[in-house]
């Protein structure tokens, strides 16, 4: 949701349209998280004396166009050393799309102070009414001009204050979660970032390299004076433990001062975003800032502080793994269609270095400490929104099976509201491709407060149920740019599914099942790539499909999931309705909808459940439905009670839900196309859902 790109250059020439160019490029690395507008905000056309704010409603393409036809006014052959740009894609929450509302906000008509805001700000209304008490004018519904008008105001209350410390004290004022980055005419060169529950990182690009491998955190000098001694050991902060190497960019003077100076001469860039996908084209060096973090920029030189003493010390500057063609379509039309053809690619790096196929030894080491805890405990709890509570619901019958424990599926909105109770035995597994899931972080906090083991499964290193988990599993299945999860999908129910047999390697009963299901995830690659055979097929279907105002799609046991992921990807791309449904729960309800008109989907394995299916199936033809077949391949038998069947080559019951989801991802591409929806921005929706 929203994307924030910063670019900061010091001692680095750039003409004005290679700034401007680069700040539109990162808003297009971001595009894929949802938006209605974006905006740039540069130094105006004499220098840092003033601030040019451009934006505009719709893509970015839109944006670039509006800048183009200023070329003149903005000088674009202009050169200059030292300069900040902020950008953002807005995605609306306080108030409709359009040019007033879109960012960066003004703190008043002379631009003294901007800013770009993530996030929602809970107490906004309090703030506006205080400041439009002390004359203020509001030009916009949002909720992040106030933290732009309320700045200035603290500036002029406070007129020593250094550009850090207005921001601090700005950010004390808010409630809400956010990430903010500021760029001010009163303090030329600099830019700070801070970030409270929105994801933030830094990226920097020096000249010479970078030597040190972090950077000491500064506490505020109001909470201890002698806090500025980093790496202090024990009770005497007067004596500094050992310091790791550091570049003269990060170099603490001798007499432990609060500033941070380089040496002279050091060229520097800096990238301030909310995702590692536009920065990587300019360099993989990167911080990832946390809660209450605020990172300023000043003279070239970054420093990081926080208001109190929580956390680790130092900021580890992250070599990012990242390729930058993972980030480009390549020959696909879309990046979600490129994204469901990884997926052979995708499940063998997520099984890469975890999976002995001839041993049959399975290993996750990012909870291998954690394993004997875990099977001490009382309960399972799995956690997600979304897609994720899908791959949830996919493996929840393998884990019950496997591990023998109680296994209880949530969606973390509804955990929330229920103030559900947690012991200090369960084990509460998160869920989340960007790792930045806003309720299931706060159901996250909800959970390791009451003393529960944390355990977060994710796509991305480095986020915030990364950090704030026990232990965890990283999915590797590369970026996922497109907003409809895919990839994501079908990896994170390849990892509970290598956790589940984890759990059992113990167990002599259960070998012979443990060994089935190994030996069927060697198999899975080839046999993800021969479901994907049946594209042409899946798009004749779809043709038949698109103009359709309904689709009902019917399955139980392992593709369940199934159903509810394939129904969410149809609502998803196509704005089309559509329905997961139980067929154990056909005569419940859902009968009453079959007829000849309404398009039916029907899962139907040769599993211990066929024999019920089969049973739902002959309900749904007396009632002169005409339902499409996913089938498993030779089932000629099922294939004659409809006209269109897809066959899915025959695996373990276990891992029919990866193969059969598939054929449904394809469905839901096709449908949008034809349909002529945006396959990866749908309207109205975010990649990551950072606000509840």
């Amino acid at each position: 949701m929203c994307g924030i790109f910063a670019y900061l250059n010091h001692l680095t020439p750039k003409t004005r349209k290679e700034i401007l160019d680069v700040l539109i490029k990162g808003l297009q690395r971001l595009e894929y998280r949802g938006y209605d507008s974006a905006g740039v905000g540069i130094d105006g056309f004499n220098g840092n004396a003033s601030i040019e704010l451009i934006k505009a409603t719709g893509k970015v393409k839109m944006l670039e166009d509006k800048i183009l036809s200023k070329a003149e006014e903005l000088n674009f052959d202009g050169i200059q050393t030292q300069h900040v740009g902020i950008a953002h894609t807005r995605w609306a929450t306080h108030g409709a799309p359009g040019d007033l509302n879109c960012h960066p906000h003004r703190s008043g008509e002379d631009n003294k102070f901007v800013v770009v805001h993530n996030g929602i700000i809970t107490n906004y209304k309090e703030i506006k009414q205080f400041l439009m008490t002390k004359g203020f004018v509001f030009e916009s519904e949002t909720d992040t001009e106030c933290i732009a008008k309320l700045i200035q105001h603290i500036r002029g209350q406070n007129v020593s204050y250094t550009f850090r410390q207005l921001v601090e004290q700005t950010m004390s004022q808010l409630e809400g979660a956010f990430a903010c980055v500021f760029k001010s005419t009163l303090y030329p060169g600099e830019c700070v970032a801070t970030r409270k529950g929105s994801p933030l990182l830094v990226g920097i690009k020096a000249e010479g390299g970078l030597e040190s491998d972090s950077i000491p955190v500064q506490f505020n000098l109001e909470d201890n004076p002698k806090s500025y001694l980093h790496g202090a050991v024990g009770d005497c902060p007067q004596s500094p433990g050992p310091r790791k190497k550091t570049s003269a960019m990060f170099r603490i003077d001798s007499d432990q001062t609060e500033e941070i100076h380089p040496c002279d001469g050091d060229a520097v860039e800096y990238f301030f975003a909310s995702d590692a996908s536009a920065i990587i084209e300019h360099t993989n060096r990167v911080i990832f800032l946390e809660d209450d973090d605020v990172a300023s920029v000043k003279l070239g030189v970054l420093s990081i502080h926080r208001p109190n003493k929580e956390g680790e010390l130092a900021r580890e500057i992250t070599t990012l793994k990242m390729e930058i063609q993972q980030i480009m379509k390549g020959n696909f039309s879309s990046f979600m269609q490129k994204e469901i053809f990884e997926q052979p690619e995708s499940v063998v790096n997520t099984m890469r270095g975890r999976i002995n196929f001839e041993l049959e030894q399975v290993t996750l080491g990012g909870i291998k400490a954690y394993v004997p805890e875990i099977k001490r405990c009382r309960r399972l709890l799995m956690i997600a929104c979304g897609t994720s509570y899908h791959s949830c619901i996919a493996s929840r019958q393998l884990l019950e099976e496997l591990t023998e424990l109680p296994v209880m599926v949530d969606l973390a909105s509804d955990f929330l509201d229920r103030s559900t109770p947690i012991f200090r035995d369960d084990v509460c597994f998160f869920i989340s491709q960007s790792g930045e899931t806003a309720d299931t972080l706060g159901a996250l906090r909800y959970c390791k407060s009451r003393g529960a083991l944390i355990i977060g499964i994710t796509n991305t290193v480095g986020s915030t149920i990364c950090r704030e988990s026990h232990s965890g599993v990283h999915i590797n299945a590369g970026p996922e740019i497109g907003v409809a999860s895919t990839k994501a999908y079908t990896s994170q129910v390849l990892c509970l599914i290598m956790f589940a047999l984890v759990m059992c390697e113990d167990r002599i009963s259960l070998q012979p099942r443990r060994s089935e299901i190994i030996q069927g995830l060697k198999q899975l690659p080839d046999q993800i790539g021969k479901v994907l055979e049946l594209d042409d097929k899946v798009l004749t279907i779809a043709k038949e499909l698109y103009e359709k105002r309904s689709l009902l799609i019917m399955g139980r046991g392992f593709n369940f999931a199934t159903c509810l992921e394939g129904a969410l990807k149809v609502k998803e791309l196509t704005y089309m309705h559509s329905e997961g449904i139980q067929a154990g729960e056909l005569k419940h309800g859902p009968l009453a909808l079959v007829d000849s008109t309404v398009p039916i989907l029907m899962i139907l394995m040769r599993d211990h459940v066929f024999t019920k299916c089969m049973n739902a199936l002959e309900q749904v033809t007396a009632r002169d439905g005409k339902p499409i077949l996913i089938i498993e391949e030779g089932d000629t038998e099922t294939a004659k009670f409809s006209k269109h069947s897809l066959e899915i080559p025959r695996s373990v019951d276990a891992l029919q839900g990866i193969l059969t989801v598939i054929p449904m991802q394809l469905l839901s591409y096709h449908l949008a196309v034809l349909r002529d929806c945006n396959v990866d921005c749908p309207r109205n929706l975010a990649k990551s859902v950072t606000v509840e």
